[in-house]
């Protein structure tokens, strides 16, 4: 792992922890264990690192839901891996997710070019899902439901039932597995 590497996984782990207003250069410097200069060098500012570490996990969570519907075998299958694989990516300790979290385009960042820079990633994951609703549709394997909006009421419910895992302590111990079955439940054809 380069030095590069470990500021940004440092970065992830306080954004996730702290959020942006509770992690400082010094905070990230000490935990990577380099020279806070190092940080400037690589990443210029604390709001280019905390974009490049959502950034981060944005993408490696876009290409674990790619590579897991791309083996399905149905739209309603596609789906289900979706579901499936966005949860376990969200407590998988290597993927620093909670900084997705922290790092939503409605929390923290402010300004407009990073912004929109991170709704524009964002976004990739949505289209995803409704890709998947939309073949399910066409093969079958869902009922004929509008598409857009099937697509979000999902990704809401694993939204929610993520925010209500990490952050709350109230999270029922099977809830992962509930909001599975939940959205079977609801496109079952």
């Amino acid at each position: 792992m380069t030095k590069k590497d470990t500021v940004l996984k440092a970065a992830k782990e306080l954004f996730g922890e702290m959020g942006y207003s509770g992690t400082t250069f010094k905070k990230i410097a000490d935990r990577a264990g380099v020279a806070v200069g190092l940080l400037s060098h690589h990443y210029g500012n604390k709001e280019k690192l905390f974009r490049a570490a959502g950034f981060d996990v944005a993408e490696r969570l876009s290409l674990a839901l790619q590579d897991e519907i791309v083996q399905a075998e149905t739209g309603y299958d596609a789906v289900i891996r979706f579901a499936r694989r966005y949860l376990e990516f969200s407590i998988d300790p290597d993927e620093d997710f909670l900084v997705l979290i922290r790092c939503s385009p409605f929390s923290d960042l402010k300004t407009g070019a990073d912004r929109d820079a991170m709704v524009h990633k964002f976004a990739q994951i949505p289209m995803l899902l409704e890709n998947c609703v939309a073949r399910g549709v066409r093969d079958g394997s869902i009922p004929n439901v509008p598409v857009p909006e099937t697509s979000s009421v999902v990704l809401c419910n694993l939204v929610g039932a993520v925010r209500t895992k990490l952050l709350t302590p109230y999270s029922p111990p099977k809830l992962y597995d509930e909001a599975l079955n939940f959205i079977k439940r609801a496109l079952k054809a």
